[in-house]
């Protein structure tokens, strides 16, 4: 329990990217585009300010994640940086209320009342979650409801309906990924990869095969299919390896790659909404963001 004390009034930089998770946020730009390809393929001005909005509440989440399980991460995590003592858990608290006032901010200022009706709920979800639900069955979907409307908020208003496919696809393997980070620590039983498995496999068939396809061109149902295998090679290989031997590291991999396999699901879904050169950006971006991955862990 060393590692709650208040040893560290100043932090580094460096711990407060791995409070944050810095590198994790390289997934969150693609929700954004990937909604507004499917809403109305051509992602309007606001979207810089949209993708930015949604980094810091992402980072603020993972502050208060932080915050919230110092106690736990003292026994199972005393890595991180509150627990060791690195950075201070009223430190975290801060952060995640700074970056929550910044992301709300930048929502406003970007899209005024109609981009703040998907912030608020959303933010409301990550705080939920951190604070209460993180624990309990509903968990799981409370985490896949903030990356659904994350995928909405990219949209335009009065499209977001015909981004909700995309949106629903990104919140079922958000999902799966979360069922699988409650046994980071201890491993899981292997109906648990198993099943989140399947589950990515029949979200990358959904990709594939969304009906919203037949209105654009070739290129765009094939860089849908090529999208969907790259992100099942990815994420579907960890899971498999999860499957058969499913120790906390294998578990623990699957996750980290699960967070950064976002994004060729992201590319996938940019450009079945007619977007394929935004999707060869997301998917370029890729290898980079697994790289920074293994420099600062994105769970």
């Amino acid at each position: 329990m060393d590692g709650l004390k208040n040893r560290n009034s100043s932090p580094r930089l460096a711990d407060l990217a791995q409070l944050v998770r810095l590198p994790a946020a390289l997934s969150v730009p693609g929700d954004v585009l990937a909604g507004a390809a499917a809403g109305a393929g051509t992602p309007p001005p606001r979207i810089l300010g949209t993708m930015a909005s949604s980094i810091a509440l992402y980072w603020a989440g993972m502050a208060l994640n932080d915050y919230a399980d110092a106690t736990v991460d003292a026994v199972e995590r005393p890595q991180r940086p509150v627990p060791s003592g690195r950075v201070e858990r009223r430190t975290a608290l801060a952060t995640a209320c700074g970056l929550t006032a910044a992301g709300l901010g930048l929502a406003a200022l970007t899209g005024g009342r109609r981009a703040l009706a998907v912030a608020l709920p959303l933010t409301g979800l990550v705080w939920a979650y951190d604070l209460g639900l993180k624990s309990t069955p509903a968990g799981p979907a409370a985490m896949a409801g903030a990356r659904t409307l994350n995928v909405l908020s990219g949209a335009r208003p009065g499209h977001r309906v015909a981004a909700l496919p995309a949106a629903l696809l990104v919140g079922a393997h958000t999902y799966t990924v979360t069922a699988l980070s409650r046994h980071e620590v201890s491993g899981a039983p292997r109906e648990v990869p198993a099943a989140t498995l399947a589950g990515s496999t029949a979200t990358a068939v959904a990709v594939a095969a969304l009906p919203g396809l037949r209105r654009h061109a070739r290129t765009a149902r094939i860089g849908a299919a090529v999208g969907a295998l790259a992100y099942l090679a990815s994420y579907g290989t960890a899971q498999a390896r999860a499957a058969r031997e499913p120790s906390a590291t294998n578990v623990r991999n699957a996750v980290g790659t699960g967070i950064m396999s976002l994004m060729p699901l992201q590319a996938a879904l940019t450009a079945g909404g007619g977007r394929a050169g935004l999707a060869g950006v997301l998917a370029a971006a890729h290898p980079l963001a697994r790289r920074l991955a293994r420099k600062v862990s994105p769970t």
